[in-house]
């Protein structure tokens, strides 16, 4: 398959609105991504753009996982901007540190919570496209493709990373980085090219703003342990 027909020949069909909105999105989310790498609290009103323009476009193209995750996302910006607020001498700039053992066993809990959450919502999405009536339903996984297996584990790997981001841990943009990677494929295989490219751009910025934070990182202090 060339170019056009793996990014462009979807568009199509879609409405022209639709292509605006998600074109929007995705200036949005790269500037979410930019700020974010220069630790600068804009990251996060550009984000919420961004992510409630996605859980739209999201629910449309049956991507429940990554719909529901960037309604987390816009629940956890308001979250982290608060937080980013708090920790801010100047109201635009924080300071980072690495992740407690603490803080890593609370993501690996937050991570398989969000699997069995996520599988779950699937379990039961014959119900809600029948519009949460059970005539003619069967509940299972049945219907589930590679997509949304995909779509599954994309959603905790972002979760955790989102979490990860707003307590201002460097180890945040790892899961970007894998999350971002795995993305791009499932992404054009559901049509949604210009958001592909836009994840693949991503994957980039994760890996620059993964070594942009630790070169200014701050070293543990015995009060971060205890955050």
């Amino acid at each position: 398959m060339n170019f056009y027909e793996l990014f462009l020949k979807p568009y199509k069909s879609y409405e022209t609105y639709q292509i605006i909105l998600e074109a929007v999105a995705t200036i949005f989310g790269l500037l979410s991504v930019f700020f974010s790498i220069k630790k600068n609290i804009w990251v996060y009103p550009t984000g919420i753009i961004s992510t409630v323009l996605y859980v739209y476009i999201l629910y449309k193209f049956g991507l429940l996982g990554d719909m529901m995750i960037n309604f987390y996302y816009s629940i956890m910006s308001i979250y982290g901007w608060i937080l980013w607020s708090k920790s801010s001498e100047d109201h635009i700039h924080v300071e980072v540190f690495w992740a407690t053992k603490k803080e890593w066993i609370f993501s690996g809990i937050l991570f398989f919570l969000s699997l069995i959450l996520v599988t779950l919502v699937y379990y039961y999405k014959p119900f809600i496209d029948n519009h949460f009536s059970m005539t003619d339903v069967q509940l299972g996984l049945y219907h589930l493709d590679w997509a949304n297996w995909l779509d599954i584990l994309t959603t905790a790997i972002f979760l955790v990373g989102m979490w990860l981001m707003a307590k201002r841990k460097i180890e945040n943009w790892i899961f970007w980085i894998v999350g971002d990677i795995i993305v791009v494929p499932m992404m054009i295989y559901k049509g949604l090219g210009i958001t592909s490219i836009q994840y693949f751009v991503f994957t980039g910025l994760a890996i620059i703003g993964y070594f942009e934070w630790k070169k200014s990182l701050k070293p543990i202090t015995s009060t971060d342990l205890i955050d």
